[in-house]
């Protein structure tokens, strides 16, 4: 090789190496910015509340739909109370349940991970061949364990629906809650048959039973408990408090007989009219438990989340549309349609969120984990398919996600499973059984009622492989997992 040639080449290396260094140099700037940014955004944010751990507590009505309050557009029942909180709160319209029925939607909001990934798939599941209730795994870290960790005193009262009647370590005593008063059916380690008004506390340390004659709803008696709580926990400790309400399920041997909305006895049906009442008690209780805290000094201190476990529920005779329940959505509990899943979500912290505030932000129960852990100032666990919703609640810089997911397993919970998933404007819908894609627009298209897949058959090739790659096998259901059939 000529002196020259070799000259060139060595110049030539010389440049590659130079844009090299410039490049790396460029990058660990912009890292470094972008840290320095990300550093300081979350010291913002963390500004809002610093001082003593907040308090957090979770408010979770049962088949709740997206239009029964009226800060979401319902004109007849009346929630006077949570319509002020979210004129005083942040009200989410795009916020999502895990998943369109109880278990499964409950296990999501525990665990952190989405009906892809979920133990728990449908309100029962394949036990060694046949149909039986599946309990979280042990291996599974729950929103009441993250916390515990944390230092935080841990309650949930009301409905569990995430173990087995037989086993009381998959109860909420044995998952993260210092404090459980829950109802539970089924036949439990003795052969004994569970009577689901019969409140476990603490496992079998006491039990009481619901008597619907000595209270106005299940709720008032749940509540009671929960202001007990309040008055006996720590002073000095932080604190979780679940609440896991009954209304508006349709188990209406719950409610003694009301005269709320007895002027309407000649126009409404009377299970119509109960159905209104259970949601105007609710309004009342959950009002109870914010001025016990008002009164313990501790509202500022702690966030308060309300929503719903799915949408509204059509069983015992209730007409899921007699009110429109859903705001108009397409389907309802059990659907992955609007309906079934898109849910009412206010966020209420005194003085940190701002007030009568409204964000379209898509979010979804598996994003309460990570928001939650972001809350306490821990990391989140690796398990949680979510995002930390916290800067979207304190009006920070919000982290955006590229798809929401969901599936269910129902009839007969391996005979059938519908999958769903929403990337921006997107919504698409696909049962395993299927061999076509619904799509639609939901900027354009928010009640579902044009199929769209023809037309754009590029979006429904990446909604299919978001259905490919995000449910994966599982034992109790069999369709989940590898079965997609394109």
């Amino acid at each position: 090789m000529g002196r020259r040639s070799y000259t060139n080449v060595l110049n030539n290396s010389k440049m590659k190496l130079l844009k090299m260094t410039l490049a790396i140099s460029g990058l660990l700037v912009f890292n470094a910015c972008n840290h320095a940014d990300k550093k300081a955004e979350t010291i913002q944010v963390k500004e809002k509340y610093a001082g003593e751990k907040p308090n957090i507590i979770f408010l979770l009505a049962d088949d709740m739909g997206y239009g029964e309050l009226g800060s979401y557009g319902q004109k007849d029942i009346k929630t006077p109370f949570l319509d002020e909180v979210a004129s005083k709160g942040l009200r989410f319209t795009d916020f999502y349940a895990g998943t369109s029925v109880c278990s499964p939607s409950r296990a999501i909001l525990m665990t952190g991970k989405h009906a892809g990934h979920a133990t728990i798939r449908a309100n029962g599941g394949l036990i060694n061949g046949k149909k039986g209730r599946v309990p979280l795994k042990k291996s599974e870290i729950t929103i009441g364990e993250m916390l515990q960790d944390a230092g935080y005193q841990t309650a949930m009262i009301g409905k569990w629906h995430l173990g087995v009647p037989e086993d009381k370590s998959t109860w909420a005593k044995g998952r993260g809650f210092g404090y459980a008063v829950q109802e539970q059916w089924g036949v439990n380690e003795k052969g004994v048959v569970l009577d689901e008004r019969e409140h476990w506390v603490n496992n079998d340390e006491d039990s009481v039973f619901y008597n619907y004659n000595n209270y106005k709803c299940l709720d008032e008696f749940r509540t009671n408990f929960a202001l007990d709580y309040l008055d006996k926990k720590e002073n000095d400790k932080p604190f979780f408090l679940f609440m896991s309400y009954r209304i508006p399920h349709a188990h209406e041997f719950f409610l003694r007989k009301t005269d709320l909305y007895v002027d309407k006895t000649e126009e409404w049906l009377e299970i119509e009219r109960r159905h209104a009442a259970r949601i105007t008690m609710l309004d009342a209780q959950i009002k109870r438990l914010f001025d016990k805290l008002e009164e313990r000094g501790e509202l500022e201190n702690t966030l308060i989340i309300f929503t719903s476990d799915n949408g509204p529920h059509k069983e015992n005779y209730h007409d899921n549309e007699y009110f429109n329940s859903s705001g108009g959505l397409k389907g309802y509990k059990r659907a992955l349609y609007e309906g079934g899943i898109r849910v009412p979500m206010i966020a209420y912290w005194k003085g940190k969120i701002r007030e009568g505030a409204t964000t379209n932000l898509q979010a979804v129960f598996y994003d309460m984990m990570p928001t939650f852990a972001d809350v306490a100032g821990i990391p989140k666990p690796e398990q949680t398919d979510g995002i930390s919703i916290l800067p979207e609640l304190l009006g920070g810089t919000q982290k955006k996600r590229d798809h929401l997911y969901w599936e269910i397993h129902e009839g007969g919970y391996h005979k059938s499973m519908t999958q769903a998933a929403r990337k921006g404007e997107w919504k698409a819908l696909r049962t395993a059984a299927s061999s076509k894609t619904e799509l639609y627009n939901l900027d354009t298209d928010i009640f579902e009622t044009n199929n769209v897949a023809a037309q754009y058959p590029e979006i429904v090739e990446q909604m299919n492989q978001i259905f490919q790659k995000e449910s994966v096998s599982n034992e109790h259901y069999p369709n989940a997992g590898g079965l997609f059939k394109k």
